[in-house]
This record gives structure tokens, C-alpha cells and sequence, in this order.
């Protein structure tokens, strides 16, 4: 198990193949020096002069192949003593709960002071200027592309490489057999052959990259000191899939709260960046209403509700020991008024979604950014070998490709669909039904 550095920045929380980041990607100061630890390399910078915060909106990002699109919470440059850019990264890259966060929720000193990228740069001796103008003189030249000299301090990818490089090239060879055939109007075996091995490629790729994701994320074992599961309330509304799959686990340096689609979101225990405060809500008649996990600044990082987590059987065993593992400072505070809580978006505000659609939206395996349109094309690669197959078995029976197609074909299809049907399938006949005596949210309000 890599040791954890004392004081380092956390991934964006994560899940699938991206829930690797969080366990391996850090961005840490070894001797003076940034260091960059990902789950493919360890890099080392020298020579950072000064560091420039641009707080302004970028475009959004997401994982894709190509060059890395500048991120819509800021971005940080580090350049040499002459303003050249020697590194850069997308602030929301390492703050733990901006997937769920809105865009620009948190801004300028506390965004960096959340993130732990204050701390980080004084650490390494870095003095760091904020500008909320791309076009500020002190934002490095060039800053639209990265050069050889320029290195991308982000934690990764969330898809390894070797499936990149496999869809891209089977993809490839599809596309050109395809022109081939249905533009010169030839469907000669060979070709049809080709065109149906590469279509069956992209579904094989899939399936190996689930498996490569759990045998990766099987292997990584940390020190827990704690975990903690749901104790809902009857009427919580909550569902077999978050009973079984939400957690708190509570590790060496780290608080990890997992929501029930399996995404983590890590926050440090330890260091200048840390978690503070594990504060109990109530509201004015004294009942609890959830706990808030408080940051530096008295910023809450994250809320637990208290009827989704510890209003049922076995909540104030894991309250109590909630406490006692992350060994946080414990305060109370009451409510005031008839507003709602929490005021402000913040994680862990909605921990059961309001249906089951939408829970088996966010804990189906992840996509790219190609999203429906990658699985459209591997239908029709699969539908087109099938077409093609029985063109060639009729015209030239004896040359064995036509069967070959249409097996390839037909395996391709099936490969595609058995992990959708057993996601929806599982959904719908346990994870997501209601537990028996739970009311839903417009029951509850009426």
C-alpha cells in the first residue's frame, strides 16, 4: 500500500475506473519540491517561482480523449521566474465534492483554501496570486494550449489508456471496412470478416474494462480504522441499494463517504486542510436533523441526514462511533426560523434519490463523454456484421466468414446487452424498491 503524505490534495470524488484516483492520485511537496503521484507515474517539478489562481469561469470538462479542457471552477498555473508555464491544473480536478457541487458555488480564497492548495503552495515556499481576468498580465503566455515544457497536474484519466487505445483502433479499422464496403459497393468476404472482428472488439473492451476495475479496486486494501452504514428511519424512504452500498469509512487520514452508486468522495483528516468539526443539527424542538462535516474557515464540506443514516435500528451505535473514529472536535447548533437545511447546495444533501430511475442512472458502470453515442455505434457495428454475415453466407456458402459474421455479430449484441439487462434487472426486482413501510417524499410532505 503507497504511504499517504501528510499533507496532499485529493481527487474529485469519483467511481468505476475513476474511483482509482481517488485511492492512488495525489498531489503532495516531498522535500520542497510538488510531486504529482498518479496511478501510471510519479512526477517531480522544480523551479516554480510563483503561482496564479485565475478565478474566472472556464468551459466545462468532462473525460475525453484529447487535450484536457480548461475547467469552469479556475484554474491554477505554476510558472518559473520569468512567468513561463511550468505546470497548470483545473481546480475542480482536486476539490472532493465538485461533481455534485453548482459550478462556481465556492470562489477565490475559500475555493483554495478548501481545496488545500493554499497550504500546499506555502508549504513548498510558493507565493500564489489570485486574478479574476484571463487577460491579467500575470497569467502566463500561450495559456490556451500546453507546450513540451508544460506539464498537466491533474490526477488523470478516468479510463486507462489501454482501453482508449483499443476502441480507437478497432474503431478505426471498422470505420474504414465500412466505407469500403458501403461505398464500393464490394462485400467481399475479407473485408466483411475485418469489419465484423473490429465491430466485436468494442464490446469485448467494455466487459475487460469492468473486469479490470474490480480486480484493481479488489486489490486496494487501506488501514480502516471504522465504517459506518445507514441506519434509515422506516420512513426514510430508503432503498436496499443504499442500505448496502452507501458507507463511511473512516481510514488513517481520510474520511471517505460513498453514496449509493458507488461514487467516493475523500476528505482528509489530518494536515492544515482538514476536516475540523463534526457538527449535530436540530431543529427548534431539539430533534436532530443531520450532521455537518465542517472544514478550515468553518466551511461544510458535507451533510449526513439524520433519518437516512442514524434515526433507524443502530444509529446511535454508529453516531457514537462516527465520533469517536474521526476524532473531530464535536459541536451542536439549533436551527432558527423555518427555513430548510442545509441552506446552500452541499454533498450528501440528497443521499436517496427521489426514484428509481434516477438511482439506476447514477450507479450504472460510468461512460465517457461520448456517452449513448459510443453504445449506438457498437449496436450498429454489431448489426451491420449480422446484415453482412448472412449477405456472404447466402453469395458464398462455403467460405466460412458469413458464419463468422454473423457469430461475431450475434455475441457482440449479447455481450452488449447482459450488463444493462442485469442492472435494470437487479433495480427493478430489489436494489431500488422501497423498503416495506417507507413513504415516499410526497407522502411525507402531505
Amino acid at each position: 500500500m503507497t504511504s499517504e503524505p501528510a499533507l496532499a490534495l485529493r481527487p474529485a470524488g469519483s467511481r468505476g475506473p475513476g474511483l482509482e484516483l481517488c485511492h492512488r492520485s495525489r498531489l503532495h511537496v516531498e522535500n520542497g519540491e510538488l510531486v504529482l503521484r498518479t496511478r501510471t507515474r510519479t512526477l517531480r517539478l522544480a523551479g516554480i517561482e510563483r503561482a496564479v489562481f485565475i478565478d474566472t469561469a472556464g468551459q466545462d470538462r468532462g473525460e475525453r480523449m484529447g487535450p484536457t479542457i480548461s475547467g469552469s471552477w479556475g484554474e491554477v498555473q505554476l510558472q518559473d521566474g520569468r512567468g513561463t508555464l511550468i505546470g497548470r491544473f483545473a481546480i475542480e480536478d482536486w476539490l472532493p465534492e465538485s461533481p455534485v457541487l453548482p459550478k462556481r458555488s465556492v470562489q477565490g480564497e475559500q475555493l483554495l483554501a478548501r481545496t488545500g492548495v493554499t497550504h500546499l503552495l506555502r508549504s513548498a515556499g510558493i507565493p500564489i496570486h489570485v486574478v479574476r481576468d484571463w487577460k491579467d498580465p500575470r497569467v502566463a503566455r500561450g495559456a490556451g494550449g500546453l507546450t513540451r515544457r508544460t506539464r498537466n497536474l491533474g490526477p488523470g484519466k478516468a479510463f486507462p489508456s489501454w482501453y482508449w487505445t483499443t476502441r480507437l483502433l478497432a474503431g478505426a479499422v471498422w470505420f474504414v471496412t465500412f466505407t469500403l464496403i458501403v461505398f464500393s459497393g464490394s462485400e467481399r468476404p475479407a473485408l466483411v470478416l475485418v469489419s465484423a472482428v473490429a465491430a466485436f472488439v468494442a464490446p469485448v473492451a467494455r466487459l475487460a474494462l469492468r473486469a479490470w476495475t474490480r480486480w484493481r479496486l479488489r486489490r486496494y486494501d487501506p488501514v480502516v480504522r471504522e465504517r459506518i452504514g445507514p441506519a434509515p428511519a422506516e420512513d426514510a424512504g430508503a432503498t436496499p441499494r443504499f442500505r448496502e452500498r452507501a458507507e463511511l469509512r473512516v481510514q488513517e487520514r481520510d474520511l471517505v463517504l460513498r453514496d449509493l452508486g458507488g461514487q467516493e468522495y475523500w476528505f482528509p483528516l489530518t494536515g492544515p486542510h482538514a476536516l475540523t468539526t463534526l457538527t449535530l443539527v436540530r431543529d427548534r424542538a431539539g430533534a436532530p436533523v443531520g450532521a455537518e462535516l465542517r472544514g478550515p474557515g468553518d466551511q461544510v464540506r458535507a451533510v449526513l441526514p439524520w433519518g437516512p443514516w442514524f434515526a433507524g435500528e443502530g444509529g446511535a451505535d454508529g453516531w457514537s462511533r462516527l465520533r469517536r473514529s474521526t476524532r473531530l472536535h464535536v459541536t451542536e447548533r439549533s436551527l432558527s426560523g423555518k427555513g430548510t437545511w442545509p441552506k446552500t447546495p452541499v454533498l450528501g444533501s440528497r443521499p436517496i434519490p427521489d426514484s428509481a430511475s434516477t438511482a439506476r442512472a447514477v450507479s450504472r458502470f460510468p461512460g465517457t463523454i461520448a456517452g449513448v453515442s459510443s453504445t449506438a455505434v457498437m449496436a450498429l457495428g454489431s448489426f451491420f456484421s449480422l446484415t453482412w454475415g448472412i449477405r456472404i453466407e447466402d453469395a458464398h456458402p462455403g467460405a466460412g466468414a458469413g458464419a463468422t459474421a454473423l457469430t461475431l455479430g450475434a455475441l457482440g449484441a449479447v455481450l452488449q446487452a447482459i450488463p444493462y439487462a442485469l442492472h435494470q434487472l437487479t433495480s427493478r426486482t430489489r436494489l431500488d424498491r422501497p423498503s416495506p413501510g417507507a413513504r415516499t417524499r410526497t407522502e411525507q410532505a402531505a
